[in-house]
């Protein structure tokens, strides 16, 4: 078993953290990682209407998708276990959709990114339960990254919304 310390009243103990909790911690971080790369590629990539606010908004999803990373990296440490951010493992696992080497009409990255966003939320939302019943303090830490990274979703997708 994995363990931590916690505290209970007035006495420390350890917490044994099932193997399955780093396990799903390391399925988010995979993707975490793999959309900071895809947003820093659009990011550089990018050539359209509208060109500079999406630029800085890819900034704003990067800087999200990278602390929220290190967050679930430094988390998984804390249980004991080590994360894997290697680029052969997050590549081998990744569950994001390949991003095109090319440059990127802007119009096309709203979808592109969004689209991505969402995958990274949906694997969290995936392991969200199992995570939850192993350990509550982390399961509050994915509802703030669900939280954060469905507001950049919603703010991006916008860009192209027709009414």
């Amino acid at each position: 078993m994995i363990t931590s310390h916690r505290r209970t009243d007035d006495e420390v103990r350890e917490f044994d953290a099932p193997p399955g909790l780093p396990q799903n911690l390391q399925r988010v971080l995979v993707d975490l990682i793999e959309l900071h790369l895809q947003g820093k590629q659009a990011h550089w990539n990018l050539v359209g209407t509208n060109f500079r606010d999406l630029h800085l908004q890819l900034d704003e999803i990067v800087d999200t998708a990278g602390e929220a990373s290190d967050t679930i990296a430094e988390r998984v440490r804390a249980l004991n276990a080590v994360p894997g951010g290697r680029s052969d493992t997050v590549t081998a696992s990744t569950t994001l959709p390949a991003i095109s080497p090319a440059e990127l009409s802007t119009t096309e990255t709203v979808d592109l990114i969004t689209t991505r966003i969402y995958a990274a939320v949906n694997t969290i939302l995936t392991v969200h339960d199992d995570v939850d019943a192993a350990d509550p303090f982390t399961s509050d830490l994915l509802h703030e990254m669900i939280d954060s990274l469905e507001r950049a979703a919603w703010m991006h997708k916008s860009e192209n919304r027709k009414i």
